[in-house]
């Protein structure tokens, strides 16, 4: 057996069924599971039909890189999304099996596990579990920028000089999993500022980028990195249809960005068998292309923030996140682990723990005293959450 595995810790989900174990909610409440965010709006008819268009297609083998009309039609997306921004759809954009696998196989094209050297991953603290699987298992060690509220961004300058040599790979995450947190032009600038210094590669996961309630779209890193002027050479975006188009069985997204790194990276997956099938491809060709049906979700997310916010501010201290589909919520004893339990077992209402999505980085765990609540369940379905929190945990003051 591969001795890396023994590094995995378990995955927040499975931390959170051996923490309810046991625990019996309420026979006559109906559960609310606010705990996931997986994406319950239906998926648009527009992704259906192109499936089922092309079902014959599975019949075919497809090639790696994907069909030239599924990379244009991520081109002409990226081109309409990000203010006119010009990629070649030939080498600066890959078709993958969705953003968490590909996060997790572009670490192992990074990190060289026959070097001699360490081989560092620096990611944000809360964070994405993947980061930290995908630097262990490719043979690296795994560095952590905690975060401070309000906007819970990764600090940076939190991680130790000497340890800024060694690092490979960074991983962003912006909007940022579990606060919805966005980077700004002075964010992105600091952090080009130290990949100049340090030469590692970033890898940006924006896979919640179409979550968001303004005018004002989250700024992605490639949209960034054109506008301080700077080449694309060490940066490759992550992006996804689960989240923007409801799609999340449907296993669709892309990466984009430095041409030299795409090209490493199209090599590993040929041998890595992830080729996208050409239903799934036809199907996100018509996803990539239509955009109604996105302004629709982002409708129907924003009624529930401005339904459920109000609500829950009866007896907590909560903010509207910048974008995504997740409330970050203080827990008034700080204890979010027994916030969570006394949730599911007096009002069969779960969330996540916060302390489930970071480590202890010497200086406390920063998820620990918030909870994760994903408005992704029916408008109907969080509001009663919310009302059984507010019920539960009284008012405030």
């Amino acid at each position: 057996m591969n001795s890396l595995l023994a590094k995995l810790q378990p995955y927040p989900f499975a931390r959170l069924r051996e923490a309810m174990q046991g625990i019996e909610p309420p026979a006559h409440l109906a559960p609310v599971m606010l705990q996931i965010g997986e994406p319950k709006h239906p998926t648009p008819a527009v992704i259906t039909e192109a499936l089922n268009a092309s079902a014959a297609e599975f019949a075919k083998y497809p090639a790696t890189a994907g069909l030239p009309e599924l990379r244009l039609a991520c081109a002409r997306w990226i081109e309409r999304r990000y203010g006119g921004l010009r990629l070649d759809p030939e080498s600066e954009i890959l078709p993958v099996l969705g953003s968490r696998e590909a996060l997790f196989s572009f670490a192992q094209v990074i990190l060289d596990p026959a070097a001699s050297e360490r081989q560092i991953v620096a990611c944000p603290n809360p964070f994405y579990q993947i980061y930290e699987g995908a630097a262990f298992l490719g043979g690296g060690e795994i560095c952590f920028a905690d975060s401070t509220p309000p906007r819970c961004l990764p600090d940076w300058d939190g991680i130790p000089a000497d340890v800024w040599p060694h690092v490979r790979l960074l991983f962003a995450c912006s909007p940022d999993n579990p606060s919805g947190s966005v980077m700004n032009l002075d964010d992105w600038r600091k952090l080009f500022a130290l990949q100049d210094r340090y030469g590692f590669v970033i890898a940006s996961d924006e896979c919640y980028s179409e979550i968001y309630f303004g005018e004002d779209k989250p700024l992605g890193a490639l949209q960034a990195a054109a506008q301080l002027k700077r080449s694309r050479k060490g940066i490759v975006m992550f992006t996804s249809l689960s989240k923007r188009s409801n799609a999340p069985g449907l296993r669709s997204g892309f990466v984009a960005g430095d041409a030299a790194l795409l090209r490493s990276f199209l090599l590993y997956r040929t041998y890595h068998g992830s080729a996208m099938s050409l239903p799934v491809q036809r199907a996100s060709i018509a996803a990539w292309d239509d955009e109604e049906h996105v302004i629709e979700n982002r409708r129907l997310y924003r009624e529930k923030f401005d339904r459920v916010i109000p609500l829950l501010r009866q007896a907590f201290d909560v903010n509207m996140p910048e974008a995504s589909f997740y409330i970050w919520l203080k827990v008034p004893d700080g204890d979010d682990l027994a916030f969570a339990q006394k949730l599911w077992r007096e009002a069969a209402v779960q969330v996540l723990p916060g302390r489930f999505f970071a480590r202890d980085n010497g200086q406390g765990n920063p998820g620990r005293g918030y909870v994760r609540i994903a408005l992704v369940a029916s408008l109907e379905d969080c509001l009663e959450g919310a009302r059984r929190m507010v019920e539960l945990f009284g008012s405030k003051g």
